[in-house]
């Protein structure tokens, strides 16, 4: 890219919106991504969506070192004037890309925010709207018997996309392409945030300009759709936590998820995304599962030195009633070994997704 171009995009920065499913790997694409495009001079920011607040990527995101908005309390669909508002905050800083990452429960994208920010064209550059997916979530709402509710998101995620992108490539090598019909005619690509393949081409295509950004729009009813999302509790909890004799993040985060997986197992809740992100004075550390019993993936500082206090964010999205999902959380926090201060606790589902604006397909 050159500099000319860079100039260009200092007024018209490219607005790259990387959805997909809950636990696709969004945030670390877009890490991975940036760290590359900063390599090469170019000036990165990033926005983080949510139903609710207190975000675990949000904080890690932030930890990079890079520019960074939230819209919070709803999709950017039924956000789009803040989306809008954080994208111009965000140009303070003269970004060269902004990257977009819709809540991962979010669907018709291409007609509620690639249609508005179309009109802007003379503000913003929008790139081909990459939507990841996970191998072994594929594996699971693909099949005949998967949960209506989650496979009905899924689905229609992977039919507005102008690119698919088969995430996690170092965990599931062996995946193919062609082992998932479903995406047969939309263009896809292969990639790992962690070990960097196919990071770069996927970079290299989408701010190429040559694909046109949100070409296709749903068919998609309302009431279903409303359905599908009130089907999963939304949990945001942060606390701080003080102990002695000091431990290690890991010590926290570890057995909370451990314990937090059986127990919500144990009533019959079906985890489909937990994250939990602790931080003191010597380190962070970050855990993630994407199904019940999965083996953790983690990130940050291992083997950073124990701390008194820490600082602690739990992300859970659970397919289950909200208050139960509450109570049991909340009921682990006892379990912890030291001081648990400071406490915000919310757990809700989804209201129905009403769009700010929407532009149907004769007008896209």
């Amino acid at each position: 890219m050159s500099d000319g171009t860079s100039r260009e995009a200092q007024s018209r920065p490219w607005i790259v919106i990387v959805g997909g499913f809950l636990g696709a790997g969004k945030t670390s694409l877009i890490l991975a991504a940036a760290r590359l495009l900063e390599q090469r001079g170019l000036r990165c920011a990033a926005i983080l969506n949510d139903q609710g607040t207190e975000l675990v990527d949000t904080r890690l995101a932030g930890g990079s070192g890079m520019a960074v908005g939230e819209v919070a309390g709803g999709c950017f669909c039924c956000r789009l004037s803040s989306l809008v508002s954080v994208i111009e905050d965000l140009r303070q800083w003269s970004p060269d890309v902004i990257f977009a990452e819709p809540v991962g429960s979010c669907t018709d994208i291409s007609a509620t925010v690639f249609g508005p920010l179309r009109e802007e064209f003379d503000r913003y550059r929008l790139a081909p709207f990459t939507v990841l997916v996970d191998p072994a979530r594929a594996a699971t709402l693909l099949r005949e018997d998967a949960d209506p509710d989650l496979g009905f998101l899924f689905q229609k995620q992977l039919e507005e996309a102008d690119l698919v992108c088969l995430t996690k490539a170092d965990l599931y090598p062996d995946t193919q392409i062609s082992d998932l019909p479903e995406i047969a005619g939309v263009h896809t690509r292969r990639l790992s945030a962690t070990t960097g393949q196919g990071v770069q081409q996927w970079l290299d295509e989408i701010l190429l300009g040559t694909v046109v950004a949100g070409r296709t729009t749903l068919d998609i009813d309302y009431g279903r759709y409303a359905q599908a999302e009130a089907s999963l509790a939304w949990l945001n909890l942060s606390f701080a936590l003080e102990s002695a004799p000091a431990v290690s993040s890991a010590m926290i985060v570890g057995p909370l998820m451990d314990r937090l997986d059986l127990a919500l197992a144990a009533e019959g809740i079906e985890i489909v995304h937990l994250k939990i992100f602790a931080s003191s004075a010597s380190g962070w550390l970050k855990a993630a599962i994407c199904a019940p019993g999965q083996e953790p993936q983690v990130e940050g500082n291992l083997d950073a030195s124990p701390a008194g206090r820490h600082e602690v964010l739990v992300n859970l999205r659970a397919k289950g009633d909200p208050a139960l999902v509450q109570s049991i959380v909340a009921a682990h926090l006892n379990d912890l070994e030291g001081t648990v201060l400071d406490v915000r606790l919310d757990c809700f589902s989804p209201a129905p997704p009403t769009p700010e604006r929407r532009i149907p397909a004769a007008h896209a």
